[in-house]
């Protein structure tokens, strides 16, 4: 994987302001935040997307956002925020390293604002749709 910002913050090449890390995963403050406290959670693991990170990795990542968010929230006062991760160019993802932002939402003005463009879900077409994705887990 070619080198990001993320693993030139890991390796101490650009620096940064270090939330929390262990063996697995980094977090530490957004240098663009959306509102005080957007916090970065990523894997030490280089994989540009959720996919193709180990399980040991994801595991990690599990373990540690609830704990962050937990932080954010103690820190900011703000108990509402959005966990977001983006896979791939197209859905909105700037930097090839698997990352979640913990962001606080503190009014309707601040934060992150979200489209939502919802469909109905045909019934058939979902039965089969949950069929087919359930045989890849056999």
């Amino acid at each position: 994987m070619s080198e990001t910002i993320f693993s030139k913050i890991l390796s101490g090449a650009i620096p940064c302001h270090k939330v929390y890390e262990d063996d697995r995963v980094f977090a530490f403050l957004d240098i663009n935040p959306l509102s005080t406290g957007h916090t970065l959670l990523i894997p030490k693991e280089a994989a540009k997307t959720l996919d193709a990170l180990s399980e040991e990795s994801a595991a990690a990542l599990g373990r540690v956002l609830p704990r962050i968010c937990r932080a954010v929230i103690a820190v900011t006062g703000v108990r509402e925020y959005n966990v977001l991760e983006n896979n791939g160019a197209g859905a909105h993802q700037a930097v090839a390293h698997v990352h979640f932002h913990i962001i606080p939402k503190p009014s309707s003005s601040e934060g992150l604002g979200v489209g939502w463009p919802a469909r109905s879900l045909d019934t058939q077409a979902g039965a089969k749709l949950a069929a087919r994705l359930r045989e890849q887990f056999e």
